[in-house]
C-alpha cells in the first residue's frame, strides 16, 4: 500500500543550531495521527519541512511517493488562524474558492464545478449559509471553520493543520474536532495540538516532537500523562517503546 507519508532519517539545522535529528516516521492513507510536544520542540520546523518551505539537511520526505514541491497538489494546510484586514472586502465564499486556484484555467475564472467544490466546502464545516458574509464577521471560531473549508476545497489528500483551535472558544473547538472526525478514514490528517485531550481521544497515533520523533498510541499518552508528558519519564519509555 502506497504511504501517505514517510520520513527517513530527517535531520534540520538553522545553521549551527539542530532543531530536528533522525526524525523517522511513517503515515497511512486515511489515518488520524497527532503531533504534539513542547514549544520549541520543532513541530512548526516539522510542518514547514513537510509542506516543502525547508529543505532538510539530510534524511528524505515521500508524500504519496514524491518528494514536498512534487506534493504540493496533495496537501492542504490550515494554520492557526487568519490575520487579515477585517476591513477588506471579501465574503467568505470567495475565500474558500482560494483553495481552487491551483484548478484555474489560463483565463483565470472560476468555473461552475470550483463554485460547486467551495459550496460543498462550506457545507462540510456547517457555514454554507454565511457564503455572502463579509470575512470580517466572522467569529474566531467561524473564521477557523472557514480556513478548513477552503482547506477542503482544494481536495486533498493530505490535509496538515497547525493548532487549528488554538485561538478559539471551547464551543468552538469542540465543533471543529467534531468537523474532523467525519473526514477520519476517508483523508489522511496531520494535526499539531497542544490539546492533550483531543490528541487520546480523536487521534488514532500519536507523534512526540523533542528534537527528535517517537511514535506511540494514545493509550500509551494516557498511561505517562500524570508523569510529565515531555519530562524524562517519558523520553525513557519511549525510547524502549520504538
Amino acid at each position: 500500500m502506497e504511504e501517505a507519508l514517510n520520513i527517513e532519517d530527517l535531520c534540520f539545522s538553522y545553521r549551527d543550531d539542530p532543531i530536528l535529528k533522525d526524525i523517522s516516521f511513517t503515515i497511512h492513507p486515511g489515518q488520524f495521527v497527532g503531533v504534539i510536544g513542547p514549544n520549541g520542540g520543532g513541530k512548526t520546523t516539522l510542518l514547514k519541512l513537510i509542506l516543502g518551505f525547508l529543505k532538510p539537511l539530510s534524511g528524505s520526505i515521500s508524500i504519496f511517493g514524491q518528494n514536498p514541491l512534487q506534493a504540493r497538489h496533495e496537501m492542504a494546510y490550515v494554520p492557526q488562524s487568519l490575520h487579515f484586514d477585517k476591513q477588506f472586502p471579501i465574503s467568505v465564499l470567495e475565500l474558500v474558492l482560494g483553495g481552487r486556484l491551483s484548478h484555474l484555467p489560463w483565463y483565470g475564472n472560476f468555473s461552475a464545478k470550483d463554485k460547486e467544490i467551495a459550496l460543498h466546502s462550506l457545507e462540510q464545516v456547517g457555514l454554507v449559509d454565511l457564503r455572502n458574509r463579509p470575512l470580517g464577521g466572522l467569529s474566531g471560531g467561524q473564521a477557523q471553520r472557514a480556513l478548513i473549508a477552503r482547506a477542503l476545497a482544494s481536495e486533498p489528500r493530505l490535509l496538515i493543520l497547525d493548532e487549528p483551535t488554538a485561538s478559539v472558544d471551547t464551543q468552538a473547538e469542540s465543533d471543529i474536532y467534531g468537523i474532523l472526525k467525519k473526514f477520519q478514514g476517508t483523508m489522511t490528517i496531520l494535526m499539531v495540538t497542544h490539546n492533550l485531550q483531543a490528541a487520546i481521544e480523536l487521534v488514532e497515533t500519536v507523534i512526540c516532537i523533542q528534537g527528535t520523533a517517537v511514535t506511540l498510541n494514545p493509550k500509551q499518552v494516557c498511561e505517562h500523562f500524570a508523569l510529565g508528558l515531555y519530562h524524562a519519564p517519558l523520553i525513557k519509555f519511549q525510547n524502549t517503546a520504538r
